[in-house]
């Protein structure tokens, strides 16, 4: 007889947490059921589409009026990028002031078709010579067109 009453017990108990499971997920379903939605409808509102600050599109490395970059070629970026993304050419020259060498950027290469957007680069980067610009149409036919060279102007 004990035992029927654990077994009944048990079972009333199995039910009560079943009831209240569905219920607190079909709460979460609709709180964000009634939550304004973030999607929009591209292309058809390119003129009024609304980038936000924080998005990752291509990596960029500006440069002033005379085309000078922040680069110090030192390879950290290279060095960060889990994916080898980034390639980094460098020279030694001598400094014409100082009389010491010093490394000099030839090549930065980037291939936007292997880079997973992890800002790795741009975090670990001591003169903030590169960052992320909000441009997102990424897509071609040609994959060549993906492998880009930052410092050279555009």
């Amino acid at each position: 007889m004990n035992r029927e009453m654990g077994n009944k017990k048990s079972y009333i108990q199995k039910i009560i947490s079943a009831i209240s499971s569905l219920t607190t997920g079909m709460r979460v379903t609709l709180k964000e059921f009634f939550t304004p939605k973030v999607t929009q409808c591209y292309p058809e509102n390119r003129e009024t589409l609304v980038i936000p600050e924080r998005f990752r599109g291509t990596l960029e490395m500006p440069h002033d009026e005379d085309g000078n970059n922040k680069c110090i070629a030192c390879g950290l970026c290279q060095n960060a990028c889990p994916n080898g993304t980034i390639e980094v050419i460098s020279e030694m020259v001598v400094d014409e002031e100082t009389g010491k060498k010093k490394k000099k950027l030839v090549d930065y290469k980037y291939n936007l078709g292997s880079c997973m957007y992890c800002n790795l680069c741009v975090d670990v980067c001591p003169t903030k010579a590169i960052r992320f610009n909000n441009k997102f149409e990424h897509a071609v036919f040609d994959k060549t067109v993906l492998e880009l060279k930052l410092n050279k102007k555009n």
